[in-house]
């Protein structure tokens, strides 16, 4: 099995001490913190992700938070080996001009580009971008837009008059090099073809490891019916690792206790008209109650109790973060999307912490440490 990567989180709604809440489904448009989302703060993020060995920094996308593209683009130039995970939408930008997009910024950043196609859950989230389609009419825009996209990385020209797709004698003058990693999520029954035809890496969220195992069959076997091998998988969670598992349960209480109950319920009451699949599946591990967040061997469940999106942290000592990491390897993750709050100091425990318990396992090398080739010449369309 492929060696573990890992990756973190750039917080560009800011960050806290506190867990922050906010983001997708949720009745908050904007989410903040004790720390804005600085260029200088997201900056000390990535330089630290990056010294610490995470390949990449994941930067979210909606109108609660910063521009994935443009922050991610300024960060570039703050540091030298991470790369950027940009999350961005197919329906609100045309297919060429994001595959268009993608060589530019590989060429910028000498191929720091990774991109995770975010198809939209929410409809009232996408209806204040303009777009008015429906969940699976939106699954079926991103199968158009992700084979436009593939088709003018491999230097093709392109027509294409789909059910919601239309472009004529598209075509890109350079070619992106490499060509970027599309990372995708969905737990919809529409997810799966799209998944299967188009990714590399597919997402999810962080579930009880029985529960991920079946996802990933299903992606599985969606990539047989589609003729392709699977995709890589990958895990989005939050992470909670201390020297001894008192410590780290203790500073989940602390994180729970700061929690106005108000808060909670306005927040599920939001999460509750959700269109997302994988957001129900959140919900479910905790049913917006306190009572039991531990819904299974060191995972817990009270970060969805505020926060869209990715609900569940690792919480436990470094040696027990490390055995669930490598109980979830064994299902067949290979990548690690990770964060904590504060992102900064969390890293830091984490990296520290568990990282050197990896590679000592044999799962995981720093990408300094390894030894890459020589970069070829950028290609260029025929």
């Amino acid at each position: 099995m492929a060696p573990l990567r890992f990756h973190w989180f750039l917080p560009t709604y800011g960050d806290s001490r506190y867990l922050v809440g906010g983001g997708h489904g949720t009745a908050v448009t904007a989410a903040g913190g004790d720390r804005p989302a600085s260029i200088g703060y997201l900056s000390q993020i990535a330089r630290a992700a990056e010294q610490l060995g995470f390949e990449a920094a994941l930067t979210p996308t909606g109108a609660w938070c910063e521009d994935a593209w443009l922050t991610t683009a300024v960060l570039a130039r703050e540091s030298e080996r991470l790369k950027f995970l940009v999350a961005f939408r197919p329906g609100l930008v045309s297919p060429t001009l994001a595959a268009q997009m993608a060589a530019t910024y590989q060429r910028h950043t000498e191929g720091r580009l990774l991109l995770n196609v975010v198809t939209g859950g929410e409809d009232h989230e996408q209806r204040a971008y303009g777009d008015h389609l429906g969940k699976d009419e939106r699954y079926e825009r991103t199968d158009e837009f992700l084979t436009v996209v593939r088709r003018l990385w491999r230097g093709e020209r392109v027509t294409l008059a789909g059910k919601h797709i239309h472009v004529v004698d598209a075509a890109l003058d350079r070619l992106p090099h490499p060509v970027p990693d599309i990372y995708f999520g969905g737990s919809s029954p529409a997810a799966g073809g799209v998944a299967a035809r188009h990714v590399d890496v597919y997402l999810t969220w962080g579930e009880p490891p029985a529960a991920v195992a079946a996802k990933l069959d299903w992606i599985r076997a969606e990539a047989v019916a589609a003729g392709r091998p699977a995709p890589r998988f990958g895990i989005r969670l939050h992470v909670i690792s201390r020297d001894t598992a008192e410590q780290a349960w203790a500073e989940a209480e602390r994180l729970l206790s700061a929690i106005d109950p108000a808060t909670i319920a306005a927040v599920q009451q939001g999460l509750s008209r959700s269109g997302s699949e994988g957001q129900r599946r959140m919900r479910a591990l905790h049913e917006g109650s306190t009572a039991s967040l531990e819904v299974a061997p060191n995972l817990w469940a009270g970060v969805g109790l505020v926060r869209g999106g990715a609900g569940t942290a690792l919480v436990g000592s470094h040696s027990e973060v490390a055995d669930r990491i490598a109980e979830y390897h064994a299902l067949g993750i290979e990548e690690f999307v990770l964060s904590g709050h504060p992102h900064l100091e969390e890293a830091y425990w984490f990296g520290e912490g568990v990282l050197p318990l990896l590679r000592r396992r044999g799962l995981w090398r720093h990408p300094a440490d390894l030894t890459e080739a020589p970069a070829a010449a950028i290609p260029f369309a025929h």
